[in-house]
């Protein structure tokens, strides 16, 4: 398999899809491309990879299948190793964690313009705005009732390291950036993530690159 994707400093979809791709077990050859740089239009073009999703990323490519937009590559890698693996095996349980990653998937607009992922900075005094402010307490809520109902049986929001954890993890990223602050029982599952070992090779490497891109290193 191979998994193109973009800066792993800003590119939060990106994170998801490798966070998947990880969770999977499977190996898989990763391609990072810096977005906006000189090889972003030629990566966009018919023969550089991306063009069954016009260009954006994470794109996979399995053979002769491709699959683009992160959720979606979550689901094809939990179709091929097993479902548990991503899914908790409790059916309510499940249901939450599926409406959680679709939830993540859809909404917070509020939350995702005035915070860009910027894995390696940290921004002081940010002031949200209420529509952000909404989102961040919408996810603190959520992240609540997951982990009293259903994590004791680990430090993640559904106790075991899965899906919800992958399509948080950027949220998690951004809390810390801007600085947010949060309820206890949040920053232990804040730490559990951003300590977990696939996070810290992705934290690891966004500050190798060298890349930057203006518009998401300072606040709006």
């Amino acid at each position: 398999m191979k998994l193109i994707i973009g800066n792993k400093n800003y590119s939060s979809w990106s994170l998801r899809g490798w966070l998947a791709a990880k969770q999977s077990g499977l190996s898989f050859e990763e391609i990072t491309v810096p977005m906006f740089g000189e090889a972003w239009d030629e990566l966009k073009s018919n023969d550089g990879g991306t063009q069954p999703s016009s260009g954006k990323v994470p794109i996979l490519w399995d053979e002769e299948a491709v699959v683009w937009d992160s959720l979606a590559i979550l689901e094809y890698l939990a179709d091929k190793v097993g479902r548990d693996r991503f899914w908790p095996k409790d059916p309510v349980a499940r249901g939450m964690a599926r409406s959680m990653v679709a939830e993540m998937h859809s909404s917070y607009q509020a939350l995702r313009s005035e915070c860009p992922m910027n894995v390696r900075k940290r921004f002081d005094g940010f002031e949200p705005s209420e529509a952000c402010r909404g989102d961040i307490l919408r996810v603190l809520g959520l992240w609540a009732e997951a982990r009293s109902r259903f994590g004791s049986g680990g430090p993640f929001l559904f106790g075991t390291f899965g899906a919800a954890d992958v399509f948080f993890a950027p949220v998690v990223s951004r809390f810390i950036s801007y600085q947010i602050a949060v309820p206890g029982f949040a920053a232990a599952y804040m730490q559990a993530v951003w300590e977990h070992e696939w996070l810290q090779a992705w934290i690891e490497a966004s500050e190798n690159e060298e890349w930057v891109i203006e518009q998401y290193e300072t606040i709006a």
